[in-house]
């Protein structure tokens, strides 16, 4: 019974009350009270708030049957906590219709069929409610000291869970996406299945739940749930196991409080990891000076277990961050990249993906690995690596709007060893999201497609390329600015619509025309056959690539 809040049952057994009758609406005694009002005025609907109770001799009802009942009304879709009329005063009778309308809505209407002081129950019930927050708070109080000579003391979640056991004495549970999930105090296998299974049902994606939640499991049991969130991300759940739907604002704020000092450990937990794996930026060097002298050393190296039986894939990739060093200063600078480490580290940790990092200027060098069950390992190891890429622009999106970074990923490999192959694609794949607008929100080197082969070819003979192609096209571009390349580039995807062209560039079909004979006279009529279109799609591909090179000269 401790988990109901004080509510209109409470206030039936407060001893001016011991007169009173239910008249109406008995189911919802449970209704929450949090003041009460003596109100007379017809129009109540502005005057009165949530779980308030309220106190009336009825003058209201002197009006009109009809002016009662929306009266009623208004009370009722404000979800106040109930009625209480004083008969005699005003009133003697309440007409069926307001009798029936309580009812239906499980409102309780309070008659007191003698004269009472309404001042004097205010007072008493002010007084009550007053105290009960107090108490509240002086609790609330004591649970949070002791909570944070808890953290100071050690990392141990578990020790958190039993405070929040002890002060709420319920069934605590923690989920979590990094070790298996916990009980305190502990519960049969039965029945910790059985809420694993509950659990599961209730959310398709674990990271699903951003607040507060309250979850009916049957008749009797409903579990408060309350997510620890680090970074943005959602990494476990604290639980409570309660046995009905409106728990207090005290059991609420129990969660809330241990949440937030499991999200405090699990950071101070990455911080302290980051420090004590600091060596693994010397593998990831050794791997890509490629100074390593056997696939199982390095597989040691890496802390993979059973190197020697399992075969895994592995995936190098890189994110690149552009700092403003002037608005930000190097301390914040760094203050910010060891924080994004730190959630690049716990993403992969929730997700259990083998990986080391390193962390070099500006740059976060990362190597995963996955051991090789099976056709759809590749696949499945991606659909990890897009979770970090989409948990990761989440968070700096929220905490850093305007600040911008790369991402690229090489393709995966069979062997550790051929891991500095994937992170020089994943280079170029940046290096691409930079200079070619289309390739901007592109993160794997298996999906840039041509580009593959055009940045494998040597400068000088792209340069040749795109000059003996485009050449006089981008002279005249350069001198009249009419936008030819991208009209050229745009008709060629439109398949040589002109309707389509024209609605894509925002032009009226008379500049597409115009434009169109700039390029014949400049290209040649046959610039749409076949082979022709094709070393220009080509030419236009490479032209940013020759762009960015000649600017970096």
């Amino acid at each position: 019974m401790d988990e109901i809040p004080f509510c209109v049952r409470d206030v039936l057994n407060r001893p001016l009350f011991q007169r009173a009758i239910v008249l109406a609406g008995a189911q919802g005694i449970y209704r929450e009270v949090r003041w009460v009002h003596i109100l007379e005025i017809i129009h109540a609907a502005p005057y009165v708030s949530k779980h308030d109770l309220i106190l009336t001799t009825g003058l209201w009802l002197k009006r009109s049957a009809k002016s009662g009942i929306e009266y009623m009304r208004q009370i009722i879709e404000h979800q106040t906590a109930g009625l209480c009329i004083e008969f005699g005063t005003t009133v003697d009778e309440i007409p069926d219709q307001i009798i029936d309308l309580c009812d239906s809505y499980d409102f309780p209407l309070i008659l007191f069929r003698q004269p009472v002081r309404f001042e004097e129950i205010t007072q008493d019930i002010h007084a009550h409610i007053i105290n009960q927050h107090f108490g509240l708070l002086k609790k609330i109080e004591q649970f949070s000291q002791q909570q944070q000579q808890l953290i100071l003391q050690s990392t141990d979640i578990p020790a958190i869970l039993r405070l929040l056991q002890s002060y709420s004495e319920h069934q605590i549970l923690y989920l979590s996406r990094l070790e298996a999930n916990t009980y305190f105090p502990p519960l049969p296998e039965e029945t910790r299945e059985e809420i694993n299974t509950f659990c599961d049902q209730q959310m398709k994606h674990f990271d699903q739940i951003q607040e507060t939640e309250l979850w009916k499991m049957d008749e009797h049991r409903y579990v408060l749930i309350q997510p620890v969130v680090c970074f943005g991300q959602v990494f476990s759940y604290v639980g409570m196991l309660l046995h009905q739907a409106h728990p207090t604002e005290y059991m609420k704020l129990l969660v809330d409080y241990t949440s937030k000092a499991v999200a405090t450990v699990l950071l101070r937990t990455q911080f302290l990891e980051e420090k004590i794996l600091s060596n693994q930026n010397e593998l990831i060097q050794d791997i890509l000076n490629r100074s390593i002298d056997s696939e199982e050393q390095a597989q040691m190296r890496m802390g993979l277990p059973s190197p020697n039986g399992e075969k895994y894939i592995f995936v190098g990739g890189i994110i690149e961050f552009e700092h403003n060093v002037i608005e930000a200063g190097p301390e914040r600078m760094e203050s910010r990249n060891q924080d994004i480490l730190v959630l690049i580290r716990s993403l992969l940790k929730r997700d259990r993906m083998h990986h080391v990092l390193m962390m070099k200027n500006n740059q976060i060098y990362l190597l995963c690995a996955k051991a090789r069950i099976g056709k759809d390992s590749e696949s499945s190891l991606y659909q990890k690596i897009q979770g970090l890429i989409d948990g990761l622009n989440k968070y700096i999106n929220q905490a850093w709007p305007h600040f911008h970074f790369h991402i690229g990923f090489g393709k995966s490999r069979t062997m550790l060893l051929d891991a500095w192959i994937s992170f020089k694609e994943a280079f170029q794949v940046i290096e691409l999201s930079q200079t070619v607008p289309a390739m901007k929100q592109n993160h794997y080197y298996a999906s840039i497609g041509v580009y593959q082969l055009l940045h494998a070819v040597p400068y000088p003979i792209l340069s040749d390329f795109v000059q003996d192609q485009l050449g006089d096209l981008i002279a005249y571009e350069n001198k009249h600015h009419l936008h030819l390349i991208d009209t050229l580039a745009m008709y060629f995807k439109c398949m040589g619509s002109k309707g389509e062209t024209a609605k894509r560039l925002f032009i009226h079909r008379q500049t597409l025309y115009n434009r169109l004979e700039k390029i014949s006279d400049i290209l040649g009529e046959d610039y749409f056959q076949p082979q022709r279109r094709h070393c220009l799609e080509m030419a236009m591909l490479g032209y940013p690539l020759i762009e960015s090179y000649s600017t970096d000269q």
